[in-house]
């Protein structure tokens, strides 16, 4: 199974990218997986709702030219469906056994997602109305998604 996570702009924070590497190494023996990064569409602090749009649809046309036809795409989107771990794990179970062998997490940028990434994700996920920065969500994600695979393998980890 292919698993990867798209987000927009590039990880600076040391922190942030070790701790990636560190789920992505221990995921590496049970799927193959990838963090793709696009680039952000670079703007001023304060924008109008035109100019975000702008933002919105740019990094968006980037989003879209890295996923796969074959991808079964999951938006993070503080709209989206709650999931617990449990049901994150049983839906990557179902994905592989019965849909594809490929899924693609899109994070956007800090101003969310295009309305055509949105349309083009058969799924939404949420992590909860809290806002959290979208570079932070990628390390919280490829968490989730490790403890998601120990828990289908039955392995301690979760508890």
């Amino acid at each position: 199974m292919l698993i990867q996570i798209i987000g927009v702009g590039k990880l600076k924070e040391k922190y942030l990218v070790q701790g990636i590497q560190e789920y992505a190494k221990r995921l590496a023996p049970y799927v193959k997986f990838q963090v793709i990064e696009v680039a952000d569409e670079k703007a001023p602090d304060t924008l109008s709702e035109a100019e975000v749009s702008i933002v919105k649809l740019r990094e968006g046309e980037r989003i879209l030219a890295q996923i796969k036809e074959s991808a079964h795409v999951i938006a993070l989107d503080i709209g989206g469906r709650l999931w617990s771990s449990e049901e994150l794990a049983a839906e990557i179970d179902r994905l592989g056994t019965y849909g594809t062998s490929h899924v693609a997490f899109v994070i956007g940028g800090s101003h969310g997602l295009a309305d055509e990434v949105v349309r083009r994700a058969q799924q939404r996920l949420s992590f909860g109305r809290m806002t959290l920065p979208h570079q932070l969500m990628r390390l919280v994600l490829v968490e989730q998604i490790y403890r998601a695979v120990k828990i289908n393998r039955g392995e301690p980890y979760h508890k």
